[in-house]
């Protein structure tokens, strides 16, 4: 296959070019157009590499569309790929969360349910994208440790993190804020969610570090790069830092961002917020932390299309290559992901064909080892 008469988003440029693609792999990526009669004309399209995904939780959106209706999860699941894929997302780390603090209900069958599916469909050969998994470890909830056993040794396992969603903590740590979203999410009276959440700080107490030190334990061997989820200062980035935890996911604080930066420790921001101009939670604004050099790779969190979208706002204060390196060499790396992300010549040919419209970028096709999946 060749692609041609595309813009080619490098890794410190923009070019004119052509790629060609032989068994799946990047075989030449060269300037200038192709005159080969079987080309495709990219019509002066940008040229990227596939997105790389480390952490979406949108296969609970496809599974639980409303509040009192859940979706039969293998079929939740094969519209998630196609969803990713359209959106140019060819690498997808499915977050799926372990342990449930009593308000997120079927969370724990979202996780059953996924792994079983992930597992089923990733040996199919169906998939539009390559989907590993994300374990998103709710550290105070007592059935965590007994879930990750189950899935500690799972070959798909991409990533780790480590969470705290307790009231008064990361990025629940306004507890007003708390109480007001969960009597409103809920149909709990004011007094009940009062309860709850003074069990909840009860139990974080008793918990959290302890249970921190075990799942630091199980995975000692493993080498699967661990993340942190919410950092709020810059004491915490150290000590996970110290723990082997070299990656910061969405940093609630620009203290704790710039820590990790001035660390070396890997940032993670939402490309949602990005997107929307700030964050949702009243937390940091992502283009915030990126304009101090505090930000190395987005994540969908919740919107696959916003990582294509945020890329290209991003451009606007870094540059369009190194704004697109948030989204596929950056994380690819964090995942320890090293056959793809950039294109050169040897990676896999996982291609996204964009065009600006009117300033919005509009994702024209979607190649996987290159194959054509959108």
């Amino acid at each position: 296959m060749i692609l041609t008469n595309a813009m080619l988003v490098l890794g410190d440029e923009v070019v004119h070019g052509t790629v060609m693609v032989e068994d799946g792999l990047l075989r030449e990526v060269q300037p200038g157009a192709a005159r080969h009669p079987g080309a495709l004309d990219c019509e002066g399209d940008f040229l990227i590499p596939g997105v790389v995904d480390v952490h979406t939780d949108n296969l609970e959106r496809q599974v639980q569309p409303r509040a009192n209706a859940r979706w039969p999860s293998r079929s939740a699941f094969l519209a998630h790929d196609g969803q990713c894929a359209a959106a140019g997302v060819t690498t997808v780390l499915d977050a799926l969360c372990l342990g449930d603090l009593g308000f997120d209900q079927g969370r724990d069958q979202t996780f059953h349910e996924g792994v079983a599916d992930l597992t089923h469909w990733a040996g199919t050969g169906l998939l539009r994208a390559e989907h590993l998994l994300h374990l998103r470890c709710e550290l105070p909830a007592r059935d965590m440790p007994a879930l990750l056993d189950r899935v500690a040794e799972h070959p798909l396992v991409a990533m780790v993190s480590l969470m705290d969603h307790s009231p008064g903590v990361g990025q629940y740590r306004d507890i007003a804020r708390y109480k007001a979203m969960r009597v409103k999410q809920t149909t709990m009276t004011e007094a009940e969610v009062e309860r709850r959440i003074a069990e909840l700080q009860e139990n974080q107490a008793l918990t959290s570090d302890r249970q921190r030190r075990w799942l630091l334990d199980r995975l000692a061997d493993r080498g699967i790069p661990l993340a942190s989820h919410d950092d709020e200062s810059a004491a915490q980035v150290a000590r996970n830092a110290a723990d082997g935890i070299r990656i910061s996911e969405f940093p609630v604080t620009m203290e704790a961002a710039e820590a990790a930066r001035d660390m070396g420790v890997g940032v993670i921001a939402g490309a949602p917020n990005i997107v929307r101009g700030g964050s949702h939670s009243g937390n940091v604004a992502a283009m915030d932390m990126a304009r101090v050099g505090a930000v190395d790779a987005l994540a969908s969190d919740y919107v696959p299309p916003a990582l294509v979208e945020a890329a290209f706002i991003l451009a606007e204060e870094t540059g369009l290559p190194r704004a697109i390196r948030a989204v596929t060499e950056a994380p690819a790396r964090m995942a320890a992901l090293h056959d793809r992300g950039s294109l050169l010549p040897g990676l896999r040919a996982d291609l996204v064909r964009v065009r600006l419209h009117e300033g919005m970028p509009v994702v024209r096709g979607t190649w996987s080892r290159g194959i054509r999946v959108a």
